[in-house]
């Protein structure tokens, strides 16, 4: 299957290209290509002030609020080209997850306040939903946020906060009402992660990286007018703000990006005297997680063109994250099979950054591929729960 694009696209392709290609240092790109989570934090903030100052900084936001106007087919070229040309990963929890949040929910003030600084890269934000016996049963969260005068103090503990250790600001989901309805009494409010009582504290992975972290509030003064939209109705945006993120999580960008680099470790590394890529199991493997991979490509592109379905957003929105968190899995293995015993090596962080380019017996590609498939065990999890995806599309799809 290929995409066909008309002379405008295929003129915006090229656009594209040349930005990235005059744009992106090649440290810069190894870096991206490395796969290490979490890459390099500096890269992205300074990617993102780059984009923004190059009016392509939000490409899946409205114009009025500093959008490019794209199409979805454009929003679909320019993610596809950046991933491959090895440009840095943004951040999800301000671009896609908050900031959609922000300007449909959220006062003038507010976005005024956030919007700018999220296009800019100044500020990075923290998600605080889960927390220790509420994950995917999202709704029995415990953390309160209690009104007292002009502001809301907070207690509470939330947990699997991704990259909260860098972060200027937060949304938090907290328990704004005891209401017989657990979901009716929870709010969504910004918290200044400087704020006296947050404590931040990096959870270590079996990857060698630590970027999910613990956050305990500890009567944390919050000003009121930072709740989002209005007050015991978070859910409401919680709801909405899991779609969006459920839909980018099927993470067809990265599986492209992932195909081809186990063709280049495939090609360069020997299996029987000759290239793995030769090998017909190994081969036979890799084309079918290709041929998934485009499947699943054509499944994003109707959610992004609002294709007419049979099923609401959410059944589809979840049928992506399991499909794409199954592929990234799969695809990470297919990596670490093509490196043989060379995927034994877990690299630190300090060593997965540093240059390897001119190393005769660890290459350069070999770096982040076992820290990748590690850190990926956790994908069917983080996000929603594969199992919880299933239910959500057994009984929002087919009622059952």
């Amino acid at each position: 299957m290929n995409l066909h694009l008309d002379t405008q696209d295929q003129a915006f392709r090229e656009e594209v290209r040349a930005f990235l290609r005059d744009n992106l240092p090649e440290d810069v790109r190894r870096r991206s290509r490395i796969g290490y989570h979490p890459a390099n934090e500096e890269d992205r903030r300074w990617w993102q002030r780059m984009l923004f100052e190059n009016n392509w900084a939000a490409a899946h936001w409205p114009t009025e609020y500093g959008g490019t106007g794209w199409t979805p087919i454009q929003q679909h070229i320019f993610e596809y080209e950046s991933r491959m040309a090895d440009a840095p990963e943004l951040r999800w929890q301000g671009l896609r997850l908050l900031g959609p949040v922000l300007y449909t929910f959220g006062t003038d003030a507010q976005k005024a306040r956030y919007l700018p600084a999220i296009l800019r890269g100044d500020e990075q934000w923290a998600q605080g939903f889960s927390e220790p016996g509420a994950g995917s049963d999202l709704a029995s969260l415990r953390a309160t946020a209690v009104l007292k005068g002009d502001e809301y103090v907070l207690n509470g503990q939330k947990t699997w906060t991704t990259e909260g250790q860098w972060c200027e600001q937060g949304f938090f989901l907290v328990r704004t009402a005891d209401t017989p309805k657990p979901q009716a009494g929870i709010s969504m409010i910004i918290v200044d992660m400087k704020s006296p009582g947050i404590t931040v504290r990096p959870i270590p992975m079996i990857n060698g990286g630590s970027s999910p972290c613990e956050v305990f509030m500890d009567n944390v003064r919050v000003p009121k007018e930072n709740i989002i939209g209005e007050v015991n109705r978070g859910w409401d945006q919680a709801k909405f703000l899991l779609s969006n993120e459920r839909t980018s999580s099927s993470e067809i960008y990265k599986a492209y990006g992932d195909l081809t680099r186990i063709r280049q470790i495939a090609s360069q590394q020997q299996k029987n005297g000759r290239p793995v890529i030769e090998d017909s199991a190994f081969l036979d493997k890799l084309t079918m997680a290709e041929l998934e991979v485009q499947a699943l490509e054509w499944a994003v592109l109707r959610v992004l063109c609002d294709a007419p379905s049979e099923h609401p957003v959410a059944a589809n929105a979840s049928v992506l994250k399991v499909r794409g968190s199954e592929l990234q899995q799969r695809l990470s293995e297919l990596a670490v099979e093509a490196l043989g015993v060379q995927g034994l090596r877990l690299y630190t962080r300090e060593e997965s950054f540093a240059d390897h380019t001119n190393d005769p017996i660890w290459p350069d590609y070999i770096t982040g591929a076992t820290n990748d498939l590690l850190y990926l065990r956790a994908y069917t999890i983080f996000g929603g729960a594969k199992e919880v995806q299933k239910n959500i599309i057994a009984k929002v799809a087919f009622g059952l």
